[in-house]
């Protein structure tokens, strides 16, 4: 999609600081980072949302999860992390593409507030 930022990082159109990359998926460090560590996970093919994925984006999205641990443990992530991703505007997901924030090296309490 040729508006979209997500896909200008994954076509490296617009600079990132990458910590990941295949052809399938593409992991960069955000510049407004919530966590010590926070890196957002994006496939290359331009997906709107969870709700937009198709059976046929199954195998993607196997890869991508099976990457997060993978991404994790290069982010010397090993006393655990965090795995997010908004879905619509209720969610406040404000990058209409599909993304998971990998977030740690922060103590945070659950529930929240």
């Amino acid at each position: 999609m040729a508006d979209c930022i997500f896909c200008m990082i994954a076509n490296h159109e617009i600079p990132s600081n990458i910590a990941y990359e295949d052809d399938q998926l593409i992991a960069f460090h955000d510049l407004d980072p919530q966590a010590p560590v926070h890196v957002l996970l994006i496939p290359k093919k331009h997906i709107e949302s969870l709700d937009a994925l198709t059976e046929e984006d199954k195998d993607l999205m196997g890869h991508a999860m099976l990457k997060i641990r993978e991404i994790a443990a290069g982010l010397g992530l090993e006393n655990g992390y965090r795995v997010v991703s908004n879905n619509g505007e209720d969610a406040f997901q404000t990058v209409k593409h599909l993304h998971f924030h990998i977030l740690g090296k922060r103590k945070m309490l659950w529930p929240p507030g």
